[in-house]
């Protein structure tokens, strides 16, 4: 003992250095800023470009990793959100042949692996979807974007920082439908399909593809840095991102996977997140007890039954879908949600450009209801039976299950007997595209699918035109017909912003009169944070930007 004695002075500074560095890593980890979000869809969004779970995918993998020619200005909260340029600085239809666009890229620009943005990058990203013939081409990618783009059919080079876009007619919707676009590192691509397993070229694409997902490369202001399928993914800022004013503050986002209300709110009251979307109204007193805080805004995304028009529908009859319109309490249902709702005069509110004054007022009166219900052969002791498939969670479903047992009650009142058949939030989106006439809806002739209405192909256009019948988009319910094909006609061939806000006033008018949907609630987007994330701003939009947010 006495001679190993002398040591133990030797070892002191290396246990103090120890000691020292373990502080310094728990100091370290103490200080790292994490933004941890409990999402409502029940698998992470796919991560490959064209994010899946509706457009809680765009929110959460296509806007934070990617960026698109166009894109929506998020900086507001007391203004609608409005189009601006992305990875386009300009563009402009061709004066002589309006089926061509010539955009303008921006200099300068890098994906996450390095790898320079160009007009290649842009035409390799528009042939991904639309050309079968590409080595890359991914038909797992092509539901979520054809639908949303219809008319756009190619892409050309210029010179490296000029393209040319060709549509299938004229369309002036096209520079809005490119913020779904999202743009993906080819050369990244191609590092994984050279080194991918598969003798054929179309195994190895699906074999890079797999691979890129796992470890993506866009030009957002974040970069992957975990996935782990339907549990996390992380997110890292890109210190080099173009736009100054989007380098993230943050230095890890975890993205989780929650589709139960209820589990969200337990994760933010405990500490496991610091976000939740969609928060279970009958919890928010007790989440803002916590300190916790609860933002919504106006925001234009519609809640809807979507009504089939297919033979045998019992739809068929407008007197059927007026009073359906008119037999939903929405001020009780705005009560059950906390006031977390939005009460719905059509698709678009009164006073909004494309508002158009319809001639059918969207309302609770359930004696003019019942009226209609009775000249149409229906009442209460003889129920008109209908069916809707919905989901039990899912991106900008809100409440589902309550939402629709409550609807099923009113329009109980009115004489309708309502059926529902309850399926996964992604199975139902990938169900909106099949239609209402495939096997896939399970005899039911109603759908609910809330969606955006941000621009008026996500609106109007794609529910109302007998060209984005299913596969084409999300005409669930073929509805349209001439008059409603010349309307939208006169609307995308109008490149005036006035002249064509002219024109889609008119066609909301008549969609509203016509009623294809039950309109039944406007989302308001709720989500509850944590009082120490800071700089959040609530646009009037279904998304939001990660990257302006901080974390104390």
């Amino acid at each position: 003992m006495s001679k190993k004695t002398p040591l133990l002075p030797s070892l002191l500074p290396l246990a103090a250095l120890g000691l020292a560095a373990l502080l310094s890593s728990t100091a370290a980890l103490a200080q790292e800023k994490v933004l941890r979000i409990a999402m409502t869809a029940a698998d992470i969004p796919r991560t490959l470009g064209q994010p899946d779970q509706g457009f809680e995918g765009n929110r959460f993998t296509g806007i934070p990793l990617y960026d698109a020619l166009t894109q929506w200005d998020l900086s507001k909260a007391d203004a609608p959100s409005v189009m601006i340029p992305g990875l386009a600085t300009s563009w402009a239809v061709d004066a002589k042949d309006k089926t061509k666009w010539v955009f303008k890229l921006r200099p300068g620009v890098k994906f996450h692996d390095g790898s320079d943005f160009n007009a290649d990058a842009v035409v390799w990203n528009v042939r991904k979807v639309l050309d079968k013939d590409a080595v890359h081409f991914d038909a797992s990618q092509v539901g979520v974007t054809a639908s949303r783009m219809p008319t756009l059919r190619t892409a050309r080079k210029i010179d490296d920082l000029t393209v040319e876009l060709t549509t299938s007619e004229p369309d002036a919707f096209l520079p809005l439908n490119l913020t779904n676009l999202f743009m993906a590192s080819p050369a990244h691509w191609q590092k994984k399909f050279d080194a991918a397993a598969g003798a054929a070229p179309a195994d190895k694409s699906k074999a890079a593809w797999t691979a890129f997902a796992a470890d993506a490369s866009g030009s957002g202001p974040f970069k992957m840095t975990r996935f782990v399928a339907r549990e996390r993914l992380e997110l890292a800022p890109n210190k080099t991102y173009w736009d100054a004013k989007r380098i993230p503050k943050v230095d890890r986002v975890v993205l989780l996977p929650m589709p139960e209300a209820n589990a969200r709110t337990a994760a933010i009251m405990s500490g496991q997140v610091d976000w939740i979307e969609a928060p279970s109204p009958d919890a928010m007193a007790a989440i803002q007890g916590r300190g916790h805080k609860i933002y919504f805004n106006q925001q234009p995304h519609v809640w809807p039954w979507q009504l089939s028009f297919a033979e045998g529908s019992p739809w068929l009859d407008k007197r059927v879908r007026q009073a359906a319109n008119l037999c939903v309490d929405r001020t009780g249902l705005l009560k059950l949600l906390g006031g977390m709702m939005g009460l719905p005069k059509g698709t678009v509110p009164p006073g909004h450009p494309w508002w158009g004054n319809p001639k059918f007022d969207i309302r609770y009166d359930m004696a003019a209801g019942k009226k209609l219900m009775e000249e149409a052969g229906h009442s209460p002791a003889k129920p008109l039976k209908v069916k809707v498939q919905i989901s039990a969670s899912g991106s900008g479903q809100m409440q589902p299950l309550p939402m629709n047992e409550f609807v099923q009650q009113s329009l109980k009142q009115c004489g309708f007997d309502v059926q529902f058949d309850v399926i996964e939030w992604n199975t139902l989106f990938t169900n909106w595209r099949k239609g209402a006439k495939d096997p896939s809806a399970n005899g039911a002739n109603a759908i609910n699918v809330s969606f955006a209405a941000m621009d008026p192909f996500f609106a109007m256009v794609r529910f109302t035109s007998t060209k984005t019948f299913p596969p084409v988009s999300n005409n669930w319910g073929y509805f349209g017909n001439a008059e409603f094909d010349k309307l939208i006609a006169d609307a995308r061939t109008s490149f005036d912003d006035k002249a064509r806000d002219v024109a889609l006033s008119k066609l909301h008018a008549r969609i509203v009169e016509e009623a294809p949907f039950v309109w039944i609630a406007h989302d308001v987007g709720p989500r509850a944070i944590a009082a120490k994330v800071k700089g959040v701003v609530q646009p009037r939009s279904w998304f939001i930007d990660l990257a302006t947010v901080s974390v104390d």
